[in-house]
Parts: structure tokens; sequence; C-alpha cells
């Protein structure tokens, strides 16, 4: 029996057993569906974090502050507040290969507009964080340095804080309240999108941070400072310079570690980057699970086809079968079951993630390889979970099978 007589068989017989085989599919169907959906989904999310982190500017640098230590449990990262206003403008003044800075605190709190309300995040940054942090004004201004100097109470609010606090109407002009305290809207932001982890910057409000450190958070420190490299290939020797002047202003001796942090975006990427890949992994190794389900589903379909069809395979051994030609009979429907089953789950796949797409903020991303990777699996799971019974059928005495009732 040849290859093309083999199929021929495997559909007549899966054709006869048309629900039967509809219900064995279904597993490896649920299983390829799955991976694919999830697969795109975390290829969405990837794409998207990699794009607001790039959007920040590729020539910026994070400077933190430290940890503190108390009673040998560390505290997180900014736990020690070390850096100061003055810190930025030197850094400015004392670094050939840095541009601008920008000083920046941050805390969640309660803005009111007469009868609403809404939480979002109250960024405390300087003029030139638009410059910096690679973002515009859509509508109205950004406060100047002159607002900063004076402390006053003015903000530029995020589109979608906008939209929920104001509606469609132009806040320009309005007083809202942040702790109780008035702030006049003198500008709007223009959109940039969210991105998992790194926060939603259309739902962000920013002052000047003299105002938030003295009149809101009551700080006398700064979270962080974001510095602007001349250029991509300078970030490193920015890194030294401020790393040098930081170290002259904290008084840290050379033998000692620094009291701050410095990132740049390509270890900020490589991070978001690695917390990708565990989730891609994650969601693709609980998806595989219900792939493996199917696969049971087969086989144990299988080994019942092989026990009704006893008399079937007795008689074509009586009639010259050999052992391979049955064994390659049950495997190649084995096989066919589990390819036309991943070729729909593919399909459905595809079809979820275009409308995950349209009904979520993540942009379901269906790549090639995970089409191949799904495809390969479901003939990988068809072929290991259809050998047992194949193997069965083929090592049936051809006297018994022709004498089963």
């Amino acid at each position: 029996m040849n290859l093309l007589e083999s199929l021929s068989v495997a559909f007549e017989s899966l054709i006869a057993n048309k629900m039967r085989a509809a219900l064995t599919m279904l597993g490896v169907i649920i299983g390829v569906f799955a991976v694919i959906t999830m697969l795109a989904i975390a290829s969405g999310a990837r794409e998207q974090m990699m794009t607001r982190i790039q959007s920040m500017g590729t020539n910026v640098l994070f400077i933190m502050s430290g940890q503190t230590q108390r009673g040998g449990v560390m505290g997180g990262m900014g736990s020690s507040q070390t850096l100061t206003l003055e810190d930025a403008d030197a850094i400015v003044k004392e670094c050939p290969s840095v541009v601008k800075t920008s000083p920046e605190v941050s805390s969640s709190a309660q803005v009111k507009y007469r009868n609403k309300n809404t939480s979002v995040s109250i960024q405390g940054t300087s003029a030139d964080y638009p410059s910096v942090r690679n973002c515009s004004v859509s509508e109205g201004r950004y406060f100047t340095a002159s607002d900063i100097r004076s402390v006053r109470k003015v903000a530029t609010i995020g589109p979608t804080a906008a939209k929920d606090l104001f509606g469609e109407a132009s806040p320009i002009g309005k007083i809202i309240r942040i702790k109780g305290i008035p702030f006049s809207i003198i500008g709007v932001m223009k959109e940039k999108g969210s991105a998992g982890g790194f926060g939603d910057p259309d739902n962000q409000l920013y002052i000047p941070v003299t105002t938030a450190m003295r009149r809101v958070f009551g700080l006398q420190n700064i979270r962080m400072i974001a510095a602007q490299a001349k250029r991509m290939d300078m970030t490193d020797q920015a890194i030294a310079e401020i790393t040098k002047v930081l170290n002259k202003r904290h008084h840290i001796a050379k033998d000692k570690d620094s009291d701050f942090v410095i990132r740049n975006q390509a270890e900020v990427m490589a991070m978001a980057n690695d917390m990708a890949d565990i989730f891609t992994k994650l969601l693709g190794g609980i998806a595989s699970v219900s792939l493996l389900v199917g696969g049971i589903g087969i086989m144990n379909i299988m080994l019942v086809s092989v026990t009704e069809r006893t008399r079937e395979i007795g008689i074509r051994m009586a009639l010259g079968a050999r052992r391979r030609d049955i064994q390659w009979q049950f495997l190649i429907e084995a096989l066919v079951l589990s390819l036309i089953g991943g070729a729909i789950g593919i399909i459905l796949g595809v079809l979820a993630s275009f409308a995950v797409s349209k009904i979520s903020p993540v942009q379901a991303t269906v790549s090639i390889p995970s089409v191949i990777m799904s495809f390969s699996f479901a003939a990988a799971v068809g072929i290991f979970f259809g050998f047992y019974p194949a193997r069965k059928a083929s090592n049936l005495d051809p006297i018994d099978a022709l004498r089963y009732e």
C-alpha cells in the first residue's frame, strides 16, 4: 500500500465517522487556536512596549536615587532620596555630553473639576521635559522656566485625563484642584498611547517640579533626573561625566558605591525584552497544554478505532498487507486528524487575533514563525500520539483478528 492509498483509506475512514472525527479534532483545534492567539497577543504587547520605550528618546539617560538598607533589608530603587534640583543644573553645566535635563517627581492623586474627579499620575517636571522625553503639546502650551522659578500653580494635562474631566470641551483656562490646591490648565499634551507596565502618559498631569515639591508633595529631593545626551553614541561618555559630577557633589569616595543609579535606553529595552520573553513563553506553554490534551484525545479515539476495525485489519493482512502497511495506515489517519485540526485552529487563531486588535488596546500580531511552529507542533502531536495505536494495530495476529467479533 503506497502513500496515496493510505491517505485515501484515511479520508474514507474519517468521512465514515464524521462526528467522531470532528470531536477528535476539537482538542487540536482548541490547542492550536490558543497557541496562535496567545503568541499574537504577546507579540503585540512586546511591540507596543518597545515602541513606548523608544518614544521616550533613544539618547535619554535616567538617573535614579539609590537604595536604602535597614536591618539587612534592601529598599527599592529610589528609596534613598539623594538627588536634588541643583544636581540637575550641575549636570547640564558640567557635563559636555549632556544637552538638557529634566528633574522629576511623581505620585498618584485625585484631581477634581467641579463635580467630576479622576485618579491620575501627577508628574512634577521641568520646562525641558517635552524635549527630553520626546513628547509635545497639542493645545495651549507647556510651562516655562519662569513658571518653575515662580512656583506657579499651572498644569498641562494628558488627553485621557482631559476627556475624563472635561469631556469634549477644551480644558484650557479651566481650574482644577489637586489635594484642594487650585491649578490652572494651560495646555493639553499630544496623545502617545499606553504600553503595559510603563504607565499611561495620556492619563497624567504635568506641573512645575518646584510646585510639586513645595506645594503638593512636600518633598526636599527629587525621584529621578532624565538627561539627554547630544547623540546616541555619546551615552557612555555622558554616563561617565554624570557619575563623576554627582559623586563629587555627593561626597562619594572613589572606593565607595554611588548613591544613585544611571540607566540608559538600551538597558531599559533589554529588561523589557526579557520580561516580554518570559511572558511569551508562559502564554505559549499554557496554550500548548491544551494541544497535548488534544493529542491524548487522538490516541484514545485511534485505540477505539483499532478495536472496532480488528476484523478489517485481519482481512487486509490475509490479502497480503504487511505489518508496516497497517502501521502506516493508522499513523496517517492520526496525522490527518491532527493536521486538519491544526489548519482549522490556525484560521480561528488568526481571526481571533484580528478581533482582539479591534476590541482591545493591544494590537495582536500573528507572525509566520508562530503559525509554522503551531502547525508543526500539531503534526508532531499526531505522529507521537498516533504511533502507539498504529503499532498496536500492526502487531495484531491475523488469525485472531479474523476471528474477532
